[in-house]
């Protein structure tokens, strides 16, 4: 098993803890996926990746869990902050996203889900701020949760299937140790985003990380 995919299986659901963490929170980092080994190398799960990732990076592991998702808490220089893997499947993400907010008493700009996306080319970043979901799910039930788009969204392009393909075959399916390697750097870029988001802002991140990679 190679290093990487050796990280990704890492994640892994933990005992459930109830206490409420004392210190304030300022943000809330939310990587979009599906629960399950079957799912955990898929396409659809880039934003689960990319949280663990970041975790790791800080020296921190998403192994609490709360409002039906697995988190941690990280200090940055923004502050701190929660990244968060919902455990509701993919197109019920809203329940977490809603329930982490109001505990934490945070408006919705102080929200940043980080998410798999087939309108851009296999790799390329985009940070935005509101919009539409272009179909997908996971975004659609967040904003329906709050009742607003005005959260912040850094998309993962995987590109659409190749004709014939089915999309939801294209989104489930295990990816290879080889195309995980290749995803390694766009990831971990995601989370350089998603800190730079935090310190700097949307409007400044945008021009540094809007880029083909």
């Amino acid at each position: 098993m190679s290093r990487l995919s050796h990280l990704f299986e890492r994640f892994r659901p933990a005992r459930q803890h109830t206490q409420a963490p004392e210190r304030s929170i300022q943000w809330v980092v939310m990587g979009l996926g599906n629960p399950g080994a079957e799912y955990r190398r898929s396409r659809h799960n880039l934003g689960f990746m990319t949280v663990q990732l970041l975790a790791s990076r800080l020296n921190s592991e998403l192994t609490r869990r709360r409002f039906n998702g697995l988190y941690c808490e990280i200090t940055t220089e923004a502050g701190n902050a929660i990244l968060v893997a919902p455990q509701t499947f993919y197109n019920r993400s809203g329940d977490c996203a809603g329930a982490m907010l109001g505990y934490y008493h945070l408006g919705p700009e102080r929200l940043i889900v980080v998410h798999d996306e087939m309108d851009l080319p296999e790799h390329q970043l985009r940070l935005k701020r509101g919009g539409g979901d272009a179909g997908n799910r996971g975004v659609r039930s967040i904003s329906q949760a709050l009742g607003t788009t005005d959260f912040v969204r850094v998309r993962i392009g995987i590109a659409h299937p190749a004709t014939g393909q089915e999309s939801i075959d294209y989104l489930l399916q295990p990816l290879s140790d080889e195309q995980l390697r290749l995803l390694r750097p766009v990831l971990e870029r995601a989370g350089d985003a998603v800190l730079a988001i935090m310190k700097d802002g949307i409007e400044r991140a945008s021009t540094v990380y809007n880029q083909r990679v």
